[in-house]
């Protein structure tokens, strides 16, 4: 017998994904299943397609399929001849059989077909939609970006999503054919996508980056296989006050002129709530202030936090009353004179 070109059959390149082969199979099976198509040969052509299809679509039987092309049945199931080479004898008949030197036809005596051949090897004719000799697959997984303010990222948010989830179509269990039929249920896909709402956590302390898992929610698996999950990558959206530079945060505090000149108390705003830092006299403008451990979680639920930088911002008094006007020029020019006598 001689074995055909799957990816012709298909009409897709060598490498085309899955979603390629997926699209190529529906469309082809629509159009040569023998209920719509009543050329002679649509019924075996629509076997083809369905052998084809059950190959490609399986990562482990199609990479046997790429690396040992026509041959790739025999050396599934081929015993060892005791040379570590594959020994074809028993399959094929022929003046040379049981030479290792003389290629073989398959024949079958007893009016086996294609079809039964690929169920002796795998357990299920493809015709007949789920194969009971595939092993579970896992679900694919999806991603999706979510956008989290600097300030709830810090302390931890809730999210809800709407999101459309793949299930197992429970008509053909996840096989796109019920019998030797097209599944119309789920368009032959194996899926049904329908409308569904997540309720996500936010951990807090979470960094520009990091994902968060929704397990189960991904695409359904297929042959009793369990669901992909859903991994939510967080985007830190930027902060007005606030910076963060690895575990520490970054901000600026306003210093009135004269409690920078004479020292004093101001009030910090962190992420945590407000702190009063003091400020030594003739403190000059930019000084940086650090305060420990009150900047960003180590790590996701550590209790372990960096610290936060202070940038002094002195702030000028604004309408100055005459009194007031009088007492800077009083400064000034006693500040002159003590230049000057310094000078002399």
């Amino acid at each position: 017998m001689q074995f055909q070109d799957y990816y012709s059959i298909l009409g897709v390149p060598r490498n085309a994904d899955e979603k390629a082969i997926k699209r190529a199979y529906r469309e082809l099976a629509r159009k040569l299943h023998p209920d719509v198509n009543n050329e002679p040969d649509a019924e075996e052509r629509f076997k083809a397609l369905n052998e084809a299809h059950q190959v490609l679509s399986d990562s482990e039987k199609r990479a046997k399929y790429d690396r040992f092309g026509a041959d790739w049945e025999r050396y599934q199931t081929a015993p060892d001849n005791g040379a570590g080479t594959p020994d074809f004898s028993q399959w094929f008949t022929g003046s040379g059989a049981g030479d290792p030197n003389v290629r073989y036809e398959y024949r079958s005596s007893g009016g086996e077909g294609f079809s039964d051949f690929f169920e002796t090897l795998f357990g299920s004719t493809p015709a007949r939609g789920r194969s009971r000799g595939r092993a579970a697959r896992r679900g694919e997984d999806h991603e999706y970006t979510v956008d989290v303010p600097l300030r709830e990222a810090f302390s931890g948010t809730e999210r809800v999503f709407d999101i459309q989830a793949a299930e197992v179509c429970s008509a053909c269990r996840g096989a796109g054919m019920t019998a030797r039929e097209l599944c119309g249920a789920c368009d032959a896909t194996g899926s049904i996508s329908r409308k569904s709402r997540i309720e996500v956590t936010i951990p807090a302390g979470i960094r520009d980056g990091q994902k968060v898992r929704v397990a189960g929610k991904g695409s359904p698996g297929s042959e009793g296989g369990p669901a992909g999950d859903i991994y939510l990558r967080v985007k830190v959206r930027p902060d007005a006050q606030f910076t963060l530079e690895g575990s520490d945060l970054k901000t600026s505090v306003a210093v009135p002129l004269y409690t920078a000149m004479l020292g004093g108390e101001v009030i910090v705003n962190t992420l945590a709530g407000k702190v009063s830092l003091t400020i030594p006299p003739e403190t000059q403008n930019g000084r940086v202030f650090r305060l420990k451990g009150q900047g960003w979680p180590v790590a996701i639920g550590s209790r372990q936090r960096g610290d936060l930088l202070a940038k002094v911002n002195v702030v000028l008094p604004k309408d100055l009353n005459e009194q007031e006007h009088e007492l800077f020029e009083r400064l000034q020019a006693e500040r002159a004179a003590d230049r000057a006598s310094t000078v002399a």
